[in-house]
């Protein structure tokens, strides 16, 4: 329970996949106009992430290695099967969006069906893979990866709800702006890098 806690805190706050390696960007910047739109979004991605690990981690586990059920290393289909799951999670999250809140998915739009090609999402599935988490650990990566990458969305669209009517340089309008406070929470995130997440649940 201690390793899926700090597995969990770290993917969320210390390794966020948006401020400190700059993962999914596209759909990070275009959708964090609004707080309503980038809460969609980021609920989406949590949901995406959060069952696609796990599952992907199960058919690394026993269906591609060698070791698994079919006996033969079938781990160059990694990629190929990843992304089929991944797109299978956003259909249904897209069918779900549609038919619950139809504006929310007019205000998505085409970064809904998108979250298939975010490369947060794929890359969380490749670092599960790299870092050879075991299934607790995969589950708490993805849940924790998903929540970071939504609480990053949710904190630039509230500064630029904010800042949108200050006195921004014309030059720095818009994107440059949004790059500069990302940069800005990047440092702030940066900091918590020195902070074991164990430590917390010794005592």
């Amino acid at each position: 329970m201690l390793d899926f806690f700090n597995t969990f805190i770290k993917s969320a706050f210390i390794e966020n996949m948006i401020l400190s390696y700059f993962l999914g960007m596209c759909s990070y910047l275009a959708v964090s106009k609004s707080v309503k739109t980038a809460t969609g979004l980021g609920l989406a991605v949590i949901f995406v992430q959060g069952i696609t690990i796990p599952v992907n981690w199960l058919i690394s586990e026993y269906l591609l290695v060698e070791t698994g059920i079919f006996g033969i290393d079938l781990t160059f289909l990694r990629f190929i099967l990843f992304i089929a799951v991944i797109a299978s999670m956003v259909q249904l999250v897209e069918m779900v969006v549609e038919k619950v809140s139809p504006a929310l998915y007019n205000s998505l739009g085409i970064f809904l069906p998108l979250i298939t090609v975010n490369c947060a999402i794929l890359g969380g599935s490749l670092f599960m893979i790299s870092r050879e988490y075991n299934f607790p650990n995969a589950v708490a990566f993805g849940l924790g990866g998903g929540m970071g990458w939504a609480l990053a969305i949710i904190a630039i669209a509230a500064i630029r709800e904010k800042i949108r009517y200050s006195n921004i340089p014309a030059p720095l309008q818009g994107l440059g702006i949004a790059f500069i406070i990302t940069g800005l929470m990047g440092m702030a995130f940066m900091s918590l890098m020195g902070i074991d997440p164990a430590a917390f649940f010794k005592y």
